[in-house]
């Protein structure tokens, strides 16, 4: 019995002094200020607007936007984005259709219209802003990967 007590002690004072060893070393953010001040976020860059289709990264992937959709309307009653990647559109905007897996219902029934599931382009679909990176990344492609090129870069 005396032997718990002690080691109950022994773990209760450490755990204090573990806290307040914590509580004295600042807490280390990518906010440049304290935790309780709020701050105005940093303003993004312009959105990269080339019409040029980037490469992905990994199978299933959803294409990037190449292009500004800021002022987009897309909710229940219009998809502005369809006035140029639908199937009626494509020919006069030149721009990709959507995905024939956007014209298939949670049942797997192909439909004639998007479905509701993919019906909010930027769920997956993201434009793009020419900034600079916040952290490193050492991220390495698939094929660079299978190919064991990404080791010899250095990556």
């Amino acid at each position: 019995m005396k032997l718990s007590a002690l080691a109950l002690a022994t773990v209760a004072f450490g755990a204090v002094a573990w806290a307040a060893a914590w509580a004295a070393e600042p807490l280390a953010t990518l906010r440049g200020s304290e935790i309780d001040e709020e701050t105005a976020p940093p303003a993004l860059g312009d959105p990269s607007n080339r019409d040029l289709r980037r490469a992905r990264n990994y199978p299933e992937q959803p294409p990037t936007v190449p292009h500004k959709v800021r002022d987009y309307q897309v909710d229940l009653n219009v998809n502005r984005c369809m006035t140029c990647h639908s199937r009626r559109a494509v020919e006069e905007s030149q721009a990709p259709m959507v995905s024939v897996t956007h014209f298939v219902d949670r049942d797997g029934q192909v439909r004639a219209f998007i479905s509701p599931r993919r019906y909010f382009c930027e769920q997956c679909h993201v434009a793009q802003h020419e900034v600079k990176p916040l952290t490193g990344n050492t991220f390495v492609d698939v094929d660079k990967m299978i190919t064991g090129l990404g080791a010899k870069e250095g990556n």
